[in-house]
C-alpha cells in the first residue's frame, strides 16, 4: 500500500553487510543535514555467492522493513542486491525514489586514451547480465579486465582494514596485474572501498581508482529534489544503524567504519 512520502522522513541505505557504508559517507557529505537508516544484513551475507532468486528475496524483505519505517527513499548500497532486485523493487514500489549502485565504469574507462581497466567485484556481479551490458558499452573505449575477488568482502566484514592477511590476499589476488601494469581499478563493491589503500599499495601508486560511492549519492539527491522530497533542514541529520545479527558487534563497526 502507498504511503505518504515525508520531507522529514529518513533516507535508507541498505547493504548485505557492512560494506555501504562507504556510500553511507557519500549520501552524508552531499546532505549532510539528512536523516538516514542504515541496514546491513550481515546475518545473510556474503550476497556474492547467492543464487540472484536468494539475493532478490532478501534484498525485497529488507527493503519492505525500512518502507515500513517510513524511508522517504532507498539505496541499495550493494552491487550484488542492485542487479538482482532493483529493477524489481521500482516496479513494487514505483513512487519511491530507489537508486542503485553499478561498478563506476565509465569514468575509468574515460580517464585516459584507451585505458586497460580492471573491475574488481563478488562473482555474482560479473556474471550478471547487467555487468555484460555495462561492459558492452564501453569496450570501445577501454581494455576491461574482470575480476572475481571471493572472500575480499569477508575481511571487511571481520573489521580487518590494513591485516598481514588482507595484504597476503591482495598480493596474491593482484600480482599479474601490477606485473602487466594497469591503468585504472574499479573497486565494484561498496566493501572495496574500506581496502582501496591496501590495493593501491598493491597495484601502484600510478594506478586510477573509482567507485561507484559519490555517483549514486548525487543520483539519490537529483531524485529526491524531483519529487520535493529534501528535507531543508539547516542543522545536520541523524544516522541510526541496524542489522540483522543481534549482537552490537557490526553496529559498532559501523560506526568504527564510517569515522574512517
Amino acid at each position: 500500500m502507498e504511503y505518504q512520502l515525508q520531507r522529514e522522513n529518513p533516507i535508507a541505505v541498505f547493504d548485505s553487510g557492512v560494506g555501504g557504508i562507504s556510500v553511507l559517507r557519500e549520501l552524508i557529505r552531499i546532505m549532510p543535514e539528512e536523516d538516514f537508516i542504515y541496514f546491513g544484513d550481515s546475518k545473510n551475507a556474503p550476497y556474492g555467492t547467492k543464487e540472484k532468486e536468494k539475493v532478490r528475496d532478501l534484498t525485497i524483505g529488507c527493503a519492505r522493513k525500512l518502507f515500513d519505517q517510513g524511508a522517504k527513499g532507498l539505496v541499495v548500497a550493494c552491487n550484488t542486491a542492485t542487479s538482482a532486485a532493483v529493477r524489481k523493487l521500482r516496479e513494487m514500489y514505483p513512487y519511491i525514489p530507489i537508486v542503485g549502485i553499478e561498478p563506476a565504469l565509465k569514468p575509468a574507462a574515460l580517464c585516459m586514451e584507451h585505458p586497460k581497466v580492471l573491475v574488481m567485484a563478488t562473482p555474482m556481479t560479473i556474471h550478471e547480465e547487467k555487468f555484460h551490458v555495462l561492459m558492452e558499452r564501453y569496450k570501445e573505449k577501454a581494455q576491461i579486465l574482470p575480476l572475481p575477488c571471493p572472500g575480499l568482502m569477508d575481511f571487511i566484514e571481520r573489521g580487518d582494514l590494513d591485516g598481514e592477511d588482507l595484504h597476503k590476499y591482495l598480493e596474491d589476488l593482484l600480482y599479474s596485474y601490477r606485473e602487466n601494469q594497469v591503468d585504472a581499478a574499479v573497486l565494484g563493491c561498496t566493501h572495496y572501498p574500506f581496502a582501496r589503500k591496501q590495493i593501491q599499495q598493491v597495484l601502484g601508486e600510478n594506478v586510477k581508482i573509482f567507485d561507484g560511492g559519490e555517483g549514486t549519492a548525487r543520483e539519490m539527491k537529483r531524485r529526491l529534489q524531483e519529487k520535493d522530497l529534501l528535507c531543508g533542514r539547516q542543522k545536520r541529520g541523524q544516522v541510526v544503524f541496524e542489522n540483522s545479527l543481534t549482537d552490537d558487534s557490526k553496529i559498532e563497526l559501523c560506526k568504527k567504519l564510517l569515522n574512517i
